[in-house]
């Protein structure tokens, strides 16, 4: 099953997308549908439909609780940055006000001069979950997105933490829609191919089976943290191909078009865009 949320004239919406159309569901979004009793039912059911040419794309979970992402996950990137492999997940947060749809603008912040690509695996949670063994982690994984860390390196590595360069507005964009685990190889540890173009130049591909830490291992560890909650989104990391490892560095610039893909899941299409003054940062 393939759920999105789309913009309409009535607000947001969730969505099943079908071969040829969209099918409206009962919840503004894919997380007040994740956080009604037996989703799946209602994640089924029929309704309005939408064609898929018209449809406008926002993130499939517009506010969700928590934004966990994983650093330094992927051997091969963890050896361009020339790091060791972890004995644990590294993991830092976003807030919401970062992420943008599959096909909207990527804001271009005016303070940072080393805006870098980060093409990840994401997947959604579906229930609630704590201290979770690997059966109970299995079954909180509602569904996998795409998502892209869009990152201001210089502002990340202004301190050894991470947060500040991950999560400037406007920056992430996640989408185009949750795949559910039985549609995809290898279910809730996926063997799906990452891919990352810049104005259609390929820089990042790798495959799911170079993850140090998979999903399931993810929200076993998470979940000893804190309890993780329907709706709640989780970046599994980045393969190699950065531009801040590249000799000499490499950084988008406005104009590029970025292009991050999962295969069985979907393609984001975004824009970078010079920020614009805050009072029209809601049109981009």
């Amino acid at each position: 099953m393939k759920l999105a949320t789309i913009r309409t004239a009535r607000g947001t919406r969730a969505v099943r997308r079908e071969a040829d159309h969209y099918v409206e569901l009962p919840a503004g979004d894919i997380g007040q549908l994740l956080a009604q009793p037996g989703w799946e039912e209602r994640a089924a059911a029929a309704g309005p439909e939408h064609p898929l040419a018209a449809a406008d794309l926002a993130p499939p979970v517009a506010h969700p609780g928590k934004i966990i992402c994983v650093g330094l996950n992927y051997r091969q990137h963890i050896v361009e940055m020339g790091r060791e492999l972890p004995r644990f997940p590294t993991l830092f947060a976003k807030f919401a006000e970062a992420l943008v749809g599959a096909n909207d603008n990527i804001v271009l912040p005016e303070l940072s001069g080393q805006v870098d690509w980060e093409a990840e695996l994401a997947f959604v949670i579906g229930r609630r979950v704590r201290y979770a063994d690997e059966e109970t982690a299995s079954a909180a994984i509602a569904g996998f997105t795409v998502l892209n860390d869009v990152t201001m390196r210089d502002w990340q590595y202004r301190t050894p933490q991470w947060l500040q360069g991950k999560t400037f507005e406007h920056s992430t964009p996640v989408g185009p829609v949750i795949v559910t685990p039985e549609d995809l190889p290898g279910g809730v540890r996926p063997a799906l191919r990452v891919t990352c173009a810049v104005d259609g130049d390929p820089v990042q591909e790798s495959s799911t089976g170079d993850l140090v830490f998979d999903p399931v291992q993810l929200v076993t560890y998470i979940s000893a943290i804190v309890t993780l909650n329907p709706g709640d989104l989780i970046a599994t990391g980045t393969p190699g191909g950065v531009g801040h490892a590249r000799k000499p560095p490499r950084y988008l610039t406005a104009g590029n078009r970025l292009s991050t893909e999962v295969d069985s899941i979907g393609r984001l299409d975004n824009i970078v865009a010079a920020e614009v003054a805050a009072a029209d940062l809601s049109s981009v």
